[in-house]
């Protein structure tokens, strides 16, 4: 694994934060109303940024927000070039960033197979775990 340099760490960190900022405050592009960046990471050299984008909606709704971002790249380099002391600003790549979604599913699945079982228990005639009355909790201090 490639070691992180300070200096990268602080221009992937600002180009993060600014390109958020841009985003919402200069793109009227409906396509990308509600993207998050999550992630920056600019190549040892500077010259490219890969812009890890994700947002709540459909597949479809974030292939239409990356290409709305990569429609703007020139008007989002423009500003950080004003916002950033930069000799170069980096040639923007915007990626869907999956990583939230599919943790968003296995929590889905998490909560369906919870209560699947406690569907079962009750057929069963069980109590729930969940739904069992709470024990009271002995007092340390007696």
């Amino acid at each position: 694994m490639p070691r992180e340099y300070p200096r990268k760490l602080r221009v992937n960190t600002q180009l993060q934060a600014e390109l958020a900022q841009l985003i919402r405050s200069e793109l009227s592009d409906p396509r990308v109303a509600g993207v998050t960046v999550t992630s920056v990471d600019v190549a040892p050299d500077m010259r490219e940024a890969k812009v890890m984008v994700s947002l709540f909606g459909s597949d479809e709704q974030l292939k239409e927000a990356i290409k709305g971002l990569s429609s703007a790249g020139g008007k989002l380099r423009h500003g950080l070039a004003k916002r950033m002391l930069m000799r170069t600003v980096p040639n923007l790549r915007f990626v869907p960033d999956l990583a939230l979604r599919a943790g968003d599913q296995v929590s889905g699945l998490i909560r369906s197979v919870i209560e699947a079982d406690k569907q079962h228990a009750r057929d069963r005639g069980e109590e729930p775990e969940s739904e069992a009355p709470a024990k009271p909790d002995e007092d340390p201090s007696n």
